[in-house]
């Protein structure tokens, strides 16, 4: 693919701006995590579990809210989606500040509900191009590096500034405010989608009530066991995410505030470069196909890597790392570039924010059930266990669906080609 003075502005441009919002979005989000709320319980629960509980519930109902909404968005919605979600983010932080606990439970559910709608909104703004891969995969290496980073941010405003665990999350977040608006701003200016990406990738469009259901009755089944397996890689992915210190602790980095960024950029470089690849293969079959074998890839290293943990041929500080880079192989895909690919390959009316947020709604909900699971069914084991055993089930499981996804796309590929052949030799007739 040949590449013009004009292909990197527009990269440089539309990358930068992606990254920087969804980037800047995570400090709303996730500095709350780092802090351990100690003695603080909530009807015989963990205060933080409780927390993040309800914050993963507003963020499931608003992918499921988004599921129409961002399916059906206009462009001149954008902007203003931004401004007003991360407006009441903010907010409601410094309401969780602001009232006493128990009673500042609601405002993560405010808070998860004004978030949930973001990622959407910016994948819009670069979905249908030729380079999609690349502003896809820089996208989603924010929210890698991001998460690393608003943690450490966190962490030290509470060292630091002396600001206390309840107040810590708003004060984080404050930093934030401007460099979102200005980001968000360049987001805005990105241009919209040429011929030639209209051409290569199909256009995408609004979607009506009929085109979802359509989408759905013609990919039911690879839709279903994707949608499992991402709810899998979700929960292990939040838990984590989540709680990446309780993890950190338990294998020898207590109070290094350092690691929670360097484990995870080494990760987001592999990820980064390895999709990206894939803008350059302008067959949308080959490069949808070649997905499948990211997702096989992903999840055997989570399960190896684990493997290799137990039996001491690796350090616990390679092993989160090659964990999470299993894990984000076969999570970032899911999160733009398979669904692009699979609407180019099949020529799909709509876009891929619908897909996406049908596999986030069930995703965050799969994450919630696997937290219950954790403090009501194995309350006696370690978050590093628990951990430890999830790995070795989201390997099984991701292998399995992906080899099924991989034979059941070749061969649905493989009908509509004969399909259209059989249809142009009847009109040459």
């Amino acid at each position: 693919m040949k590449i013009s003075q004009k292909d990197i502005r527009f990269l440089a441009h539309g990358s930068l701006a992606a990254f920087g919002t969804y980037f800047c979005m995570y400090a709303f989000r996730k500095p709350f995590t780092v802090a351990t709320y100690e003695n603080l319980f909530f009807i015989g629960i963990d205060y933080k579990i409780v927390l993040i509980i309800t914050q993963v519930i507003g963020y499931m109902l608003s992918k499921f809210i988004g599921i129409k909404l961002i399916s059906e968005l206009k462009s001149k919605s954008r902007l203003p989606y931004l401004l007003v979600m991360i407006a009441t983010a903010e907010l409601s932080l410094v309401l969780f500040g602001l009232v006493p606990s128990p009673y500042n439970i609601a405002l993560m559910l405010v808070n998860g509900l004004s978030l949930g709608m973001v990622w959407g909104v910016v994948f819009s703004y670069i979905e249908g191009r030729k380079f999609t891969e690349i502003l896809g995969v820089i996208l989603c290496s924010s929210f890698i590096v991001s998460s690393g980073v608003v943690k450490s941010a966190g962490l030290m405003v509470m060292n630091s500034m002396g600001v206390s665990e309840l107040w810590m999350p708003a004060v984080t977040g404050a930093f934030f405010i401007l460099p979102f608006m200005g980001f968000a701003l360049l987001l805005e200016k990105v241009p919209p989608p040429t011929g030639e990406d209209k051409r290569l990738r199909k256009e995408r469009l609004p979607m009506s009530r009929e085109d979802r259901k359509k989408v759905l009755a013609n990919f039911f089944l690879p839709i279903v066991i994707l949608v499992f397996f991402y709810v899998c890689l979700t929960a292990m992915r939040d838990f984590r995410d989540n709680f990446s210190r309780e993890i950190w602790d338990a294998v020898g980095y207590e109070n290094d505030a350092a690691i929670y960024t360097l484990s995870e950029i080494p990760i987001a470089i592999i990820v980064l470069l390895s999709i990206a690849l894939f803008a350059f293969v302008k067959n949308n079959y080959k490069a949808f196909i070649s997905y499948h074998f990211m997702l096989i890839f992903g999840a055997i290293l989570v399960g190896i890597s684990t493997l290799l943990f137990q039996t001491a041929i690796i350090g616990p500080a390679f092993w989160m790392i090659l964990v999470g880079l299993g894990l984000y192989t076969c999570y970032v895909p899911f999160n733009c570039i398979f669904f692009d690919r699979m609407i180019a390959t099949f020529r799909i009316k709509g876009n891929a924010g619908y897909l996406i947020y049908i596999a986030d709604a069930f995703g965050y909900l799969g994450s919630m059930a696997v937290l219950l699971y954790k403090n009501f069914g194995q309350s006696t084991i370690s978050w590093l266990q628990f951990f430890i055993e999830g790995s070795y089930i989201i390997s099984v499981i991701g292998c399995s669906i992906s080899i099924i996804s991989l034979f059941y796309f070749r061969r649905k590929y493989k009908k509509d080609r004969e399909e259209l052949e059989n249809e142009l030799y009847m009109v040459d007739i």
